[in-house]
Formats: structure tokens, sequence, C-alpha cells
């Protein structure tokens, strides 16, 4: 069920205030925002992963309360709802369902909204904040670029101009492989906008682990990664779109349906590597 924009009743007071939470890296990422006047919130980061689950609601408790504001009080609860870490995901959507819905006793008889949010959006979102602030030239698409394990990534493209970045994906969040994000990205840019033209900025958390393999590319590089105050940053244009829903209908985005092999997968790819390290050398018709 979607919220209308009307039923966040944002003029009662000025700005929103909201609840982020980003949990989908190994990075755990809690802000609180805009805080109450005259007392300024800085957003919590720490260890995420398995952590995360520990340490969330005790942050959350924490920073409510620095900014003065009651759970009930809030006008929406943001979260970054994927694609990432699987653990990660089911935190922060467990975690934003159930404040949403124990906001019901305190004067909230529906609950508190919950704004879903693409984790590769604020990823991007990040990126361009930080060139922003760096007085750099803002790139025409930021192609968002986050590390999926298993030698393949996450990525989506985003428009991005004066007023910040499209609230829709020019290409919606995938899975890819590093070798061929470069075919990915030819076929997927506006015919107007090209590589080579520098109209991309790449950023992410991949380069290390899988820059190598696409080295060739044109283009910058800018390591980022998603951000609670990426997402505070992104939900007022997305709250005003409509795209906040009931706590129920607050679900993950995994886009890898299938996050383990079973044992008999993996015993299979053992026997076929060792298969493949048995087996002999194809002999050189021009050799020896």
């Amino acid at each position: 069920m979607s919220l209308s924009p009307e039923s966040l009743d944002p003029a009662t007071r000025s700005p929103l205030r909201l609840l982020a939470l980003e949990t989908s890296t190994d990075t755990l990422s809690v802000a609180v925002g805009p805080g109450a006047p005259g007392r300024p919130v800085r957003p919590h980061t720490g260890p995420g992963g398995a952590q995360a689950s520990a340490t969330l609601l005790p942050v959350v408790q924490t920073l409510l309360a620095q900014a003065g504001w009651a759970l009930h009080e809030l006008d929406a609860l943001v979260f970054g709802r994927g694609p990432g870490s699987f653990t990660g995901l089911r935190t922060a959507c467990a975690v934003a369902q159930g404040l949403a819905y124990g906001a019901r006793g305190a004067g909230r008889a529906g609950g508190i909204p919950v704004l879903p949010v693409d984790t590769l959006h604020a990823l991007a979102e990040e990126a361009r904040w930080q060139r922003e602030q760096a007085g750099q030239a803002l790139p025409a698409v930021i192609v968002a670029l986050l590390d999926a394990r298993m030698d393949e990534m996450y990525v989506a493209l985003y428009a991005c101009g004066p007023q910040g970045l499209a609230i829709a994906p020019l290409q919606p969040p995938r899975l890819c492989a590093p070798a061929e994000l470069g075919g990915y990205l030819q076929q997927s840019l506006p015919p107007a906008l090209s590589l080579e033209a520098g109209d991309c900025l790449l950023a992410g958390n991949v380069f290390d682990a899988y820059g190598a393999q696409f080295s060739d590319l044109p283009g910058a590089r800018q390591r980022a990664l998603p951000t609670a105050s990426a997402l505070l940053r992104l939900a007022p244009a997305l709250l005003a779109a409509g795209h906040a829903v009931a706590a129920q209908d607050a679900l993950p985005l995994y886009v890898r349906d299938k996050v383990a092999q079973t044992t008999a997968e993996r015993e299979q790819l053992r026997l076929d590597h060792l298969a493949r390290l048995a087996a002999p050398t194809p002999t050189d018709p021009l050799g020896a």
C-alpha cells in the first residue's frame, strides 16, 4: 500500500523529521535529520555485518535522544533496501518495520511511514555529494558499483544534474561481471552520452577487488559507500513523489535471489576445478 505525500503531513513541521538506516555493506550508518533547532546531530558510522543487529537499536535510541525527538514524532523511517548484504538488508528492513509498528501505541494509529531507497541510489548520491563538496565538476551520469562478491558487482546508472540525482535510475540495479561492465555501459547510456567523452563517473567500493578487470574503461573513479546521510538527502524528493509505504510493504531488494550454493553444488564445483587442473595441456601444433 503506497502512502500519499499528504499522509505524511509535512506542513506541521519544517523540515521533515527523518531516521535513516543503512546496513547493506560492512559499514553501519545511521542518521536522523536534520535535528531539532540548536541541536545538530552527527551521523553514526560503525562496524556493520553481524554486529549491526546488536548495535542498531541502541544507536537509534541515542541519536533520537540527541535530536530531542520521540519515535512517534518522526515523519518517516528511511532505509537502504538493497541490493547488498543479505543479512544487512534483512536487519534494516526488520528494524524499520518494527520501529514503524512500535509507534502505533503513541498516537500514530497507522504507524510511521517507511521509505525504502535503493542502496545504489544512496551510493550514487554519496559520490555526487563528495564531488560537490570538493568543488569538482559533476558528471552527467553516475555509475554506482557495489561489490556483490562471487566475482560480481551490483550496478545501476543515475542521471546527475545541477539539482541532484534523478529519482528514477537510467538503468535499474542488476548484477554484472566486472569484465562485462564496459559492454553493458555502452549499451545502457543514453545516445548523446559516452564513456569516451567523460560523461560517466564510476563510483563504489569495487576498485580494489575488480578494478583491474575494467581498467581500460575511460572515466573518473571515486570510492564511495551508501550512507544514511545520503538517504536523508534523497528522502524529501522521494517522499514528495509518493514512494513511502506502510510498514508491512517495506521489503528488501535482493537482486541476487540465490545467496548460497548447496553442498552438492559446492562439491561439483570442486570436482570440476580438480578435473580442469588434471586435464592434459593441449599440444601446440606449431610447437616442438
